[in-house]
């Protein structure tokens, strides 16, 4: 465990691109990985959605602090600012990644923009095994199409990508619902003042834990956002918050050599011990323990 910090790409070795807007990106599995001998290491995007097709192979996912295996066939949803990287199986490994900035759904209209809430929820699990032919032919073939309409550049290109991207979430979404009546499956119900609770934690977590700061971003008192989180989620405002810190705080343990002190001070806590109770009360383990025991 070398890396001073957890990388952050555009794609996969590209460097960030903090102004992305309007952006669709499909390539094979095999084009990237195979130059990386079928590893690609622990990253994240800060601004881009992703949905891995399975087609042949399989391999083990890193999704935050754990590992999770996958065979095809399966789908993989992966998030803004997901912890992921992934180890193929050498050579028989392939199907495809489609990337684009969440923007391009609110192009297209509501049903596309209902599609990614379901997919930002399925994403929680983020592997999805796919039962049937018809799921895997039908995305697969929304993929190659959209694989020709990037490369052959023709009039009106962008258009029909932005339409073929609101299939291929479409199609991941009715997969999830599916899942979702089966049981294999939760989905979180889809609330814009939810959605938009998580942006906010995701930009202020490291300095705001109080929940009337959200609370007034968002134009609303503290109980009824706490109400509002409570009936959506099952847990109250101030919990996403401290879980939103504690993943935070798991990704740098894991994933980079920093001192811990480092790691709690740049987390808002006023000294190492401090943050270390904090850590113990939530996971049974010290910090360091928790970092010798990922690394082993």
């Amino acid at each position: 465990m070398s890396a001073q910090s957890l990388p952050l790409f555009h794609l996969y070795g590209d460097p960030p691109d903090e102004q992305a807007f309007d952006f669709i990106h499909i390539e094979t599995i095999a084009s990237r990985s195979q130059v990386h001998d079928w590893l690609i290491r622990a990253h994240r995007h800060r601004n881009l959605f992703q949905i891995l097709l399975i087609e042949r192979g399989g391999g083990e996912m890193i999704f935050e602090a754990a590992a999770l295996d996958f065979a095809a066939p399966a789908a993989i949803i992966v998030q803004p600012n997901a912890v992921h990287g992934f180890r193929f199986r050498a050579g028989i490994t392939d199907g495809w990644v489609v990337s684009f900035t969440e923007d391009v759904a609110k192009t297209i209209g509501d049903q596309s923009v209902e599609a990614l809430a379901r997919l930002r929820a399925l994403s929680a699990e983020p592997v999805v095994s796919l039962e049937s032919e018809q799921e895997i032919r039908r995305l697969s073939a929304l993929c190659g199409d959209l694989y020709q309409e990037r490369f052959l550049a023709r009039e009106g290109h962008r258009f029909a990508m932005r339409a073929l991207m609101a299939l291929i979430a479409i199609e991941a979404a009715r997969l999830a619902a599916s899942r979702a009546r089966t049981g294999s499956v939760t989905l979180a119900p889809a609330d814009p003042t939810l959605q938009a609770l998580q942006t906010l934690v995701e930009d202020h977590f490291r300095g705001e834990r109080q929940i009337g700061f959200y609370a007034g971003r968002l134009n609303m008192t503290a109980d009824r956002l706490n109400d509002l989180v409570k009936r959506a989620t099952g847990v109250t405002a101030g919990h996403l918050i401290r879980q939103r810190v504690l993943t935070e705080a798991k990704r740098e343990l894991v994933f980079t050599n920093r001192a811990i002190h480092d790691i709690a001070y740049d987390l808002g806590f006023s000294d190492p011990s401090h943050f270390a109770r904090v850590f113990r009360k939530q996971t049974g383990m010290t910090p360091q323990d928790f970092r010798q025991g990922r690394s082993n």
